[in-house]
């Protein structure tokens, strides 16, 4: 009955954390100086609570389930969710590392070297991931004309990542510095 319970617990906090996920997804924003598809928001933050607290399968979740809600929600111009697509990755890219390292270094040192990580995984990744999938499948499903690749993605979706990671990572330690009672008691019932 025990083992029940927790997982039906698991479900409605992984619901419940998309939601928050999905929420701030809604308030993105641009930065200046960066292409304006490039959007800046903090609905990594409770992928990263859940992978963290539940593991690596919870994180996931989260952020399928965001970029689910979001793409149902506010569609796309072509009905292909390669934005979406983009963001998952993203955010799978950067929770990841953060979830292993964390898992071996239980502490706050320790999170911020799998933040670290986790930023620089996302910046390079999805500069691989955009050179071979997400831009040609932009250009094709919604009619970009030319355009270098090679310069959107290095004064681009690199810097743009590696400032999104920095800012991720500031707001993610501050509130693990705030609710860190809370995230061992979580990581102690889920994990044992």
């Amino acid at each position: 009955m025990q083992k029940q319970n927790l997982k039906l617990r698991s479900f409605v906090t992984i619901a419940m954390l998309s939601s928050v996920s999905f929420v701030l997804m809604l308030f993105n924003f641009p930065l200046p100086w960066f292409p304006v598809f490039l959007q800046i928001d903090f609905s990594d933050v409770p992928a990263l609570i859940a992978a963290i607290t539940m593991g690596p399968v919870a994180g996931i979740l989260v952020e399928l389930m965001k970029n689910v809600l979001d793409w149902i929600f506010s569609g796309t111009p072509t009905g292909v969710p390669v934005g979406h697509m983009a963001n998952f990755m993203t955010g799978v890219l950067f929770i990841l590392p953060a979830y292993f390292l964390y898992k071996k270094f239980a502490t706050v040192t320790g999170l911020t070297v799998g933040l670290v990580a986790g930023t620089i995984s996302m910046a390079v990744g999805m500069s691989v991931l955009n050179y071979f999938a997400f831009l040609p499948m932009y250009s094709y499903f919604l009619g970009w004309g030319s355009f270098d690749m090679y310069e959107t993605i290095v004064l681009g979706i690199l810097p743009f990542n590696l400032i999104k990671g920095i800012m991720l990572m500031v707001i993610a330690i501050l509130l693990f510095r705030t609710m860190k009672v809370w995230i061992e008691n979580q990581r102690a019932q889920y994990m044992s």
